[in-house]
This record gives structure tokens, sequence and C-alpha cells, in this order.
């Protein structure tokens, strides 16, 4: 600690996107150029994907102002002695992150109006009665012929318009035909252009944005640009180093790291800042977006929720995402409630399993799918603080009568309205997520059919086995026979700590916990 406390402690850059801001204040910076100059290096066209407040903007105003020459803003970072200072190049530069758009006449205009500002901005006269692709093409030729530079062009969220209307298909594939008709310049103006990068949430299939943009190369899911945008370990081990006195440095991990391109995994930035602001630990990141989109999704496809944590998904669906098709797979990924665990090749095609990235996303994302889980009652965030205190008390009795409460808990009507209420893997689904949104050590032993869950909590010193049938009426008692007789305690004997193996047994007709065991070793 004493390393620690002899770095000064900095400026937090919460909310800060401009590079030479971030430089000119004295903010915490990661360098992030030793990336920049590898991509610059080995390609022209490049396209990347990372859930919101991930340092997208930032990645990308720092590599307009190192084409720009701006070299005082580089003191001390990597390109400082490994750029040529002496050739600039003009920057292109549309950013659609500002406001929301609804029809395609907001979005032309907002296009005009962006297109307009780089031609100020750069020193050329607009021409008239050109259209979309007319001026940007224009104003690529332009520069390029004016400076004796191709240029650099930079789009920073270029699928929000889309996005922000994902959930009305009419107006986002009309977004959607506009952004091409403006991203299609990109390939037929390849002669004029040094570098180009695309950044934003999801990846549209190249058919339905790209429209021939096949020289794109897509570095989302590329182990060398796993940590280009996001902290590493290291980085918060070291430039961070003043902030983590006073904090569990384990927790900061189990929290808030996790994230992973089949790379490096890292922490999202905005966390990490404000956590260091504020001391505490607490969603920030899921807080600040709206699931409710991604909710109504998963719930309309029945989603297990046991299963998320540990879902398998092709390349193929990952990388592809369309107004039309929305894979909750795709979505889960792009959007960052899911990340990449392992990758398996099978000849051409590669298979990633998901995970939650860290306790932050398991635990809020499981919250607000207990609230639709359940009708959303209010009773929910309660019966989960029960829960907690509970399994510290090793309060058994305590336990059944609460698991009837969350049943007991969601409205007839609801149950009788609720396409999801029909669904097999429901009362599992319920269960498993009253645990996982606490954010505790959840071990899904086999989850394979979804009438039935065996999960291992490993709490306080304590390691609890559940078994969780659906039964006709009345109470049967398979539950705990199948942990006995399948022995799932022996794979955490060597633990040597407390063992509880909980049978609960629930009845489909009964809406209710009609049986629940307890042996404890």
């Amino acid at each position: 600690m004493s390393h620690a406390n002899a770095l000064p402690r900095r400026k937090l850059p919460i909310g800060i996107q401009t590079f030479a801001r971030i430089r000119e204040d004295g903010c915490y910076y990661v360098d992030k150029t030793p990336h920049i100059l590898r991509l610059i290096d080995e390609g022209t066209h490049y396209f990347l994907s990372r859930p919101r407040r991930f340092g997208k903007s930032l990645l990308i105003d720092t590599i307009a102002e190192l084409f720009e020459g701006n070299q005082a803003l580089f003191a001390g970072l990597h390109a400082q002695q490994h750029w040529d200072w002496s050739h600039r190049s003009p920057v292109v530069r549309i950013s659609f992150g500002a406001g929301v758009l609804h029809s395609r006449q907001a979005l032309d205009s907002r296009i005009l109006g962006l297109l307009q500002d780089n031609y100020t901005r750069l020193g050329l006269p607009l021409p008239q009665g050109q259209d979309i692709p007319g001026l940007l093409g224009h104003l690529l030729r332009q520069l390029h012929a004016q400076t004796g530079q191709r240029v650099v062009v930079l789009v920073d969220e270029y699928d929000k318009p889309i996005l922000d209307n994902i959930t009305d298909s009419d107006t986002a594939q009309q977004m959607r035909d506009g952004l091409r008709n403006l991203y299609s310049v990109i390939k037929d103006a390849d002669a004029h252009i040094r570098f180009a990068m695309l950044t934003g949430v999801s990846k549209f299939s190249k058919v339905s944005l790209f429209s021939g943009l096949n020289n794109l190369k897509d570095i989302t899911i590329d182990a060398r640009y796993s940590d280009v945008c996001g902290y590493t370990d290291a980085d918060v081990d070291s430039v961070f180093a003043p902030e983590l006195p006073g904090l569990e440095r384990s927790e900061i991990r189990r929290w808030y790291n996790g994230y992973n391109w089949t790379g490096q995994s890292v922490y999202n930035p905005f966390d990490l800042l404000l956590l260091f602001d504020s001391r505490q630990f607490r969603p920030y990141w899921f807080e600040t977006g709206t699931p409710t989109f991604l909710i109504d999704v998963l719930t309309r496809h029945h989603t297990f929720t046991p299963e998320l944590g540990q879902t398998v998904a092709m390349e193929d669906l990952l990388s592809t995402f369309d107004v039309d098709v929305l894979a909750p797979e795709a979505l889960l990924f792009q959007a960052g409630y899911l990340t990449i665990a392992s990758e398996f090749a099978m000849g051409a095609r590669i298979e990633y399993t998901l995970k939650y990235p860290n306790v932050e996303v398991q635990a809020s994302l499981n919250g607000a799918l207990l609230k639709a889980l359940k009708g959303g009652t209010s009773a929910t965030d309660r019966q989960t603080g029960q829960l907690y205190r509970l399994l510290q008390a090793n309060d058994f009795a305590g336990l059944h009568t609460l698991f009837q409460a969350f049943f007991a808990s969601i409205p007839h009507d609801w149950y009788r309205n609720s396409p999801i209420a029909r669904y097999e893997g429901y009362w599992a689904s319920v269960f498993y997520s009253h645990f996982a949104a606490l954010g505790l050590d959840i071990r899904l032993e086999d989850v394979t059919n979804h009438g039935r869950i065996d999960m291992t909590v490993l709490f306080n010193g304590h390691i609890y086995l559940f078994e969780f049938k659906v039964v006709e009426l009345v109470p049967e008692g398979r539950a705990l026979a199948q942990i006995i007789e399948r022995g799932y305690a022996d794979k955490y004997r060597s633990r040597g700590e407390h063992m509880h193996l909980i049978g609960v047994e629930f009845s489909q007709q009964e809406r209710s916990v009609v049986g629940f065991e307890v042996q404890t070793l």
C-alpha cells in the first residue's frame, strides 16, 4: 500500500468522453494508444461493438486527436514515441449519441446537420443541391484533393437511431434504410479513405445495413482487442492504485470485472469510476439503462432463467442482429448482460458459451426478471431481503414459510392472464431468480429439464444443495431423495463446510410449496 499512497490521486473522469479534457484536466487515463496504433498499422476499415458506457466515444475521440496531430495531449503515452507527428490527416466525425430521433425525416435532418458541421470545421463550402450520399462523397473527395492526405472517417453510436426505435419495427426499418444511405458512401469512397471506424452497441448484419461494405473488419470478438475498451485488472492495480485503499480488492473484481471478448477480461469504466467516487458497491451501470425491452423479449421467449448464465450460441447468432430478428442470446450479449465464457471450434464454425460477467449483472438482471415473472408485485424486494437474513441464520422453518410466500404473493389474476405462468420452467425460474438476485455464489449442477432445478448455494461458510420438483397435489418426498441417491453432496465434502440438503416440492394446482425437507450433514 505504500506504493499506492506514494502516487497522487487524480480527478475521476466521470462522464467525460473527450480525450483533450481528460488530459488537460489531469484525470486518470488508461493508455489505449498501443491498441490504436496496432489497428492503424494492420488495417484501414474497422467495426467495433461494445455495450453502452464502455468508453467507445473516448476511443473514437482519441483516434481523432491522434490523426489531427495534437501531440501535446499524448505526453507520456505510448503514442508519443511511436507516432509520426509530422503527418496530419483530415478527420470526418459523425456521432448519433445526442438526442432521440423518431422519424426518417428527423434522421435525414440530423445527418445533414452533422455533415454541415464537418464542412464548416474543415473549412470547405457546402455545395448546393446535393443529397446525403452526394454531400459525404464530395466532402471526402475535396478533403483528399485539398490536403493531399486521405481522410479518416469516424462514426460513433452508428446504430443508436435504430436501437432507440427497436420496439417499433416500421420506424426502426426506416432508420436502418436512412443510415444505409449514409454508410454505403464509405465503400464507394475507398480511394479517399486512410482509416475508418464505426462503433456501436449492436452488430447489424452486413446485408441489412452496410450493403457491400465487406472491407469492414469486425474486431468485436478478437482476442487482441478484447480490452480495447474498459479497464483490465492490471490497469486497476496500476493506474487507479491511489483509489484502492479502503476497498476490498476481491470484491471490486467480483462485482465489476468479467466482461470478455475471448481475450483479456475487463471492467466497465463507468462502474469503477462511480465506485471510486462514492466508495460504495452498487449496480451503477445496470441502473443507468432501462432493460424493459430486454425483459419483455426474455419473458416472451419463455427464457428459463437458471440457464441464462450458461447460454450456448453459435458465432453467426452473436454477430447478426436485425430489426426483424431479435434473438435473445444476441441481445443479451451485445447489450452486455452476458459475456463470453469459452469458445469451441467445430470445423469452420465456433460455438460460444456465455455467462454473466459479474455479480452486478447477475443480481440486477435476475432482480428485474423476478419482477416480470411475478407480475411486478411489491413484495419481491422485501422477500429477497428476508431470504438473505434467513440463510444467514440457517432458519429452515422460516425459509419454508418464505418459499410459500414467494408464490402466494402473486395475484391469481396474473396467473390466469400471463402465458409465462403456464410455461413449464416458470416455477423453477422464480425460485432460482430469488437467489440470483442476491448475488450469491450459485452453482447449477445439471440444468437440463425445465421441470426441475438442482442448485448449490455457497454462502457464509455453509453449502446448500437444493432440488426442486413439480408434483401434482401432495408432497412425494422425491426431491430430497434425489439429492441423496445421486450423491450431489459428494463433490463438496472436501470443503469441510456444513452441508444442508433441501428438497422443495411445488404443486402447480395449489400454486404453493407443498413439500420442504431438510437434511443437514
